[in-house]
C-alpha cells in the first residue's frame, strides 16, 4: 500500500513538472514575438550602370533604374516617377564629370554641348593655350584640373643694361588640358606636352596674351589644399604696350 502511494505521488510530481515546463516555454515563445518592422518607401532612381568616364557619350546600356530609399532621394536625382523617359531623353549626352557604378545621374554632371572642352568651361570663362615645356611645368607633372600660378619672365633694359626679371602674373588658375589630353591617363607615365590650356577670365586672357608677347611663361603647381582660393592677380605688376582697335594702350599685368 505504501509503495502504491509513493508511486502515485511520484507520478503526479512528474506530470506537474512537465506541465510547468510546457507553460514556461509557451510564455517565452509569446514574449519573443516581435512586431514587424515598418516597410521603407522606395523609389526608382537613374544610376550609372558602369563607370562613366569624362567625355563619354551616354546610351541605354550606360544607365539603369535602381531602387533607392525615398527619404534619401536628393533633389537633383532623376526618378522614374518624375522622368519615366529619362533613358531615351539622356541618350547621346556627354559626361562632363566622371560617375562610379551605382552613382545617381545628375544633370549638372552632364553636357548637351558636343565640344568636351567647351562643356568643361565655367560660365564666363575662356580657354587659352600657352606654350610649355617640361622645365616650365614642374618637370611635366602638372596635369588637367591641377591649380597653378602663372609666372612671367622677361628682359628689361635700364641704364644701358639688360636685366631679366620674373614675377607671378596670376594665382590659382585651373589647368584644363595638356595638348589634347583633358584627363590623366590611368596606368601611364606623364606625357610632356607642348601647350597647356588654362581657364581664364576675359581680363586674364589679355594679360596672358601680352605676357607671352613680351617674354616667356612658366607654371608653378599649387597644393591641393589651396585649390579653393579665389584666383588672383599678383600685386607686383608690370606693363606692356599693345595695339587695340588701332590705338596704342598700356596693359598692366
Amino acid at each position: 500500500m505504501m509503495r502504491f502511494i509513493i508511486l502515485t505521488i511520484a507520478l503526479g510530481a512528474g506530470v506537474l513538472a512537465g506541465w510547468l515546463a510546457l507553460s514556461f516555454r509557451s510564455n517565452n515563445a509569446v514574449a519573443k514575438v516581435e512586431s514587424p518592422a515598418p516597410q521603407v518607401r522606395m523609389a526608382e532612381v537613374l544610376v550609372a550602370a558602369s563607370e562613366l568616364a569624362l567625355g563619354q557619350t551616354l546610351n541605354d546600356k550606360a544607365l539603369r533604374w535602381q531602387s533607392w530609399p525615398a527619404d534619401a532621394v536628393g533633389p537633383s536625382f532623376i526618378t522614374r516617377t518624375a522622368q519615366p523617359n529619362a533613358l531615351q531623353s539622356l541618350n547621346g549626352l556627354m559626361v562632363r564629370s566622371p560617375f562610379i557604378p551605382g552613382e545617381p545621374i545628375r544633370d549638372e554632371k552632364l553636357s548637351r554641348n558636343s565640344s568636351l572642352l567647351a562643356s568643361l568651361l565655367t560660365a564666363g570663362k575662356r580657354a587659352v593655350a600657352i606654350r610649355i615645356s617640361a622645365e616650365s611645368t614642374a618637370g611635366g607633372f602638372i596635369l588637367p584640373n591641377d591649380r597653378v600660378d602663372v609666372i612671367h619672365t622677361g628682359t628689361q633694359v635700364g641704364e644701358g643694361q639688360k636685366q631679366t626679371t620674373s614675377s607671378t602674373l596670376l594665382s590659382n588658375i585651373r589647368m584644363l588640358a595638356v595638348d589634347q589630353t583633358i584627363t590623366e591617363a590611368k596606368g601611364k607615365g606623364t606625357a610632356i606636352g607642348k601647350t597647356a590650356t588654362l581657364e581664364l577670365s576675359p581680363a586674364q586672357v589679355e594679360i596672358i596674351a601680352a605676357a607671352q608677347a613680351s617674354g616667356t611663361l612658366s607654371l608653378s603647381l599649387r597644393p591641393l589644399a589651396e585649390s579653393e582660393e579665389v584666383p588672383t592677380k599678383s600685386p607686383e605688376s608690370s606693363s606692356v604696350r599693345v595695339l587695340r582697335a588701332g590705338q596704342s594702350e598700356i596693359l598692366k599685368f
